[in-house]
């Protein structure tokens, strides 16, 4: 009570809102509570939510599943017909984080598969089959601010890349002049990306935002790029499905396989009106390696992705809007109320989410319960020395984990703060310092 009297009388807090909840890990019994069923923005402490749901529903060895098709017929070596990528939400498809998971990887495995049919020449396109989800690919909680960047990137039934561009950008020798796009690989001929940034002054850091929408090709960058700054900086790809179907065609012409061209299932209206012949498929990483780097890195469309594929299994549909209602129902049976987890995406994004501090640590309880335990702990990282998931947007930190896991006095314990002032990384410190009563 004292450490707690101390941090909500600092100045930093004099507007703020915070709440806080410790429970006995053991009983589930409340420790301690302070505005606990206080609704705040939790940000990326939500991934704590929709990682146990989809551990419980999906089950932690639970995979995607990419799957390539021809159709029409090969004669002579050419495919008389198309290549279709189907997906079905794998978000690792071309991601860096697994071997197997590499663009090249990928591509490489698409030119092995064609010449083992003898295929060396399509007289059709790439198409990137999307269409398995409906297009709204955005929560309606996002901002603009965010969307058109890395960490806004949109969901797809056909990820790539994590849904990314990255750009290169040389900043000019003068504070307030033009910054250069510099890009070693040629960026996708369908997009136009219009540049506005300018170059900030030494130690401003990365201030550069992408403003983009779903399925557009014009993307804007405005902002500041630093003077003395060495950085890629990621952008969010309007279309993943037709970024990968380019790359894709790119790559087969490079290695002399001739195609006409690349396109979606989306864009040509055409998922279901053909026969598919199959070619091979990709199965993801298992589902404990995702929520592995879906916690540790805090990567947004992680959770979107599995906010959708909850809702097509265990919902009504692949709908965003779904999902949040099959994590609502789920926690509901479990005791938790619908309105403490009033949220419209699954990473935490969305201002506009709201979760009680009690809410995040009975969640945090029931997975120390569950045989998927050990994998659930791992993918929450260690701050401060305590396993715990942060939580950063706007005026908004936050805090959910556990304390003394391995002692017989192990807590669940969350704590949000909104509405601060001043720095982050002030009120941070703050916040562990209360936190440390824990250890």
């Amino acid at each position: 009570n004292i450490a707690l009297r101390k941090f909500d009388t600092d100045e930093q807090l004099k507007y703020a809102s915070t709440s806080f909840t410790v429970l006995d890990a053991n009983n589930g019994g409340l420790i301690f509570g302070a505005q606990e069923n206080a609704g705040l923005a939790p940000a990326s402490t939500l991934k704590t939510i929709t990682s146990a749901t989809a551990f419980a529903l999906l089950g932690e060895n639970f995979t995607f599943n990419t799957e390539f098709f021809y159709t029409g017929n090969i004669q002579n070596g050419v495919l008389n017909g198309d290549i279709i990528i189907r997906g079905s939400g794998d978000p690792t498809l071309g991601s860096e984080r697994w071997p197997q998971t590499q663009k090249n990887q990928i591509l490489n495995q698409i030119i092995t598969a064609l010449k083992a049919k003898g295929i060396n020449q399509i007289k059709g396109k790439i198409i990137g089959d999307d269409a398995i989800w409906d297009s709204q690919s955005l929560p309606l909680g996002w901002i603009w601010q965010d969307i058109g960047n890395y960490y806004g990137a949109g969901s797809s039934a056909l990820c790539w890349g994590e849904n990314q561009l990255d750009l290169k950008l040389i900043p000019s020798n003068t504070v307030g002049k033009s910054v250069i796009l510099a890009n070693e690989n040629p960026i996708y001929p369908f997009l136009n990306i219009l540049n506005k940034l300018k170059t900030g002054a030494i130690g401003s850091g990365d201030q550069v935002y992408a403003y983009s929408a779903p399925y557009t090709n014009q993307i804007y960058l405005r902002g500041t790029y630093a003077i003395n700054l060495e950085k890629k900086v990621g952008l969010s790809l309007p279309d993943p499905a037709l970024a990968m179907a380019y790359d894709v065609d790119d790559f087969l012409h490079k290695n002399e396989i001739k195609t006409e061209g690349f396109t979606t299932s989306r864009i040509v209206n055409r998922s279901e009106n053909f026969e598919l012949h199959p070619l091979f498929s990709i199965p993801s990483p298992p589902l404990k390696e995702i929520i592995y780097w879906f916690n540790q890195k805090s990567i947004n469309i992680y959770g979107e992705q599995l906010l959708r594929v909850l809702g097509a299994k265990f919902g009504k549909s692949d709908a965003i809007s779904d999902g949040v209602k099959t994590i609502q129902n789920f926690w509901k049976d479990k005791g938790i109320a619908t309105e403490t987890i009033n949220i419209s995406d699954g990473s935490g994004l969305a201002p506009s989410d709201r979760v009680t501090s009690t809410t995040l640590a009975k969640v945090l309880l029931y997975a120390q319960k569950q045989n998927w335990y050990s994998s659930y702990l791992e993918s929450i990282p260690l701050h401060n020395n305590l396993k715990m998931k942060s939580g950063t947007i706007g005026d908004v930190l936050a805090y959910a984990g556990y304390a003394n896991v391995d002692g017989h006095q192990a807590v669940c314990f969350s704590l949000i703060v909104n509405n601060y002032n001043g720095s982050t990384s002030s009120i941070r410190q703050k916040m562990f310092t209360l936190l440390n009563q824990l250890k």
